[in-house]
């Protein structure tokens, strides 16, 4: 008998006792009456269903860092300046739709703006049609990230040249600038083989933020949860899009910004004609501010001329009345 045989009764009185004290702290919870948590979660047919439909729709991709195509000799030597890959949005006219109308194409990888962050953009800070103030925000949030990283990158490359000594000038600048993020994270990523890896893991999270950039869809003057899910044929092929039409829900909760109406009544009356047929059953102001004023005054004075002609109208038929009366005890 080998050696491996004569261990084997004592392995399995081990397993046997080991098995023995956890059917028994088992039996504490309820087993084998309670089988436990189930391994397999019935997800409802509605959940599966949505899960399964973003599951099938494309992603937006884009790349980071940027790809780089240069347009003229200029950027050809020094490099193209990097800029964000949006998403798309086209816009239509319809007789039926309105004015207003887009549509994007659905990415599963693709963010919005808060409903609450879109009203208060929207309301408070008057930024409704024109949102190049968005889009050169993001653009300059973009550009920066990038020489950002940049700037991290060549902190990482001189941290490897012990020749230059990163606390001297120029270089203590630099030292300033992205050192913190050392500190900040040091205690939190470990080093491996010795290596400080701090660095690499900020670059990551760089990147994310900026392209996530490139996935942030303005949905001005709509919410984002006005979106209605359809498809559309373009080029030739069925996709999965997103349509905003109709009527914005802001412009029904709050009134329409005045230069928006400035620019129906004195621009384009053909769609201050839409709106009105449209709309005609809600109470929505359409006029500018100034227009209304002139109607308002317009009306005051008309008001108070009848009641002139009222009060002259009166005054005469009481002096006539006077003078029959006084013709009268005269004669």
């Amino acid at each position: 008998m080998s050696l491996d045989q004569k261990f084997i009764p004592i392995r399995t009185a081990i397993y046997e006792i080991v098995g023995t004290v956890f059917e028994k702290i088992a039996g504490l919870f309820g087993y084998p009456t309670n089988p436990g948590m189930p391994t397999i979660y019935n997800m409802p047919n509605e959940v599966f269903a949505r899960s399964q439909f973003f599951e099938s729709l494309p992603e937006h991709e884009t790349y980071w860092p940027p790809i780089q195509r240069p347009e003229t000799w200029f950027e050809m030597v020094f490099g193209p300046a990097p800029k964000v890959e949006i998403v798309p949005r086209y816009i239509y006219e319809s007789k039926d739709e309105g004015f207003y109308n887009f549509y994007i194409e659905n990415y599963k990888n693709i963010y919005f703006l808060p409903d609450w962050v879109s009203e208060f953009i929207q309301v408070r800070l008057n930024i409704c049609l024109d949102i190049s103030l968005l889009e050169t925000i993001r653009e300059v949030l973009f550009l920066g990230l990038m020489i950002y990283s940049q700037m991290v990158v060549l902190r990482i490359a001189i941290s490897w040249l012990i020749y230059i000594n990163p606390y001297t000038f120029p270089w203590c600048y630099l030292a300033a600038a992205v050192d913190w993020t050392e500190d900040v994270l040091q205690g939190i990523v470990p080093a491996i083989l010795g290596v400080n890896i701090t660095g690499s893991v900020f670059l990551g999270v760089l990147g994310v933020i900026a392209d996530s950039l490139n996935h942030l869809v303005f949905t001005m003057p709509f919410l984002p949860s006005e979106a209605e899910e359809t498809k559309l044929l373009i080029n030739q092929e069925m996709k999965d899009v997103l349509v905003f039409h109709y009527l914005p829900i802001l412009w029904y909760r709050h009134p329409i910004p005045n230069d928006v109406r400035e620019f129906w009544y004195y621009q384009r009356p053909d769609i201050l004609e839409y709106m009105q047929t449209a709309y005609k059953d809600l109470d929505i102001q359409l006029l500018p501010n100034g227009i209304l004023q002139e109607l308002s005054q317009k009306s005051n004075l008309l008001t108070h001329l009848n009641t002139l002609t009222e009060s002259f109208s009166t005054n005469l038929v009481s002096d006539s009345n006077s003078i029959v009366h006084w013709f009268n005890n005269l004669f």
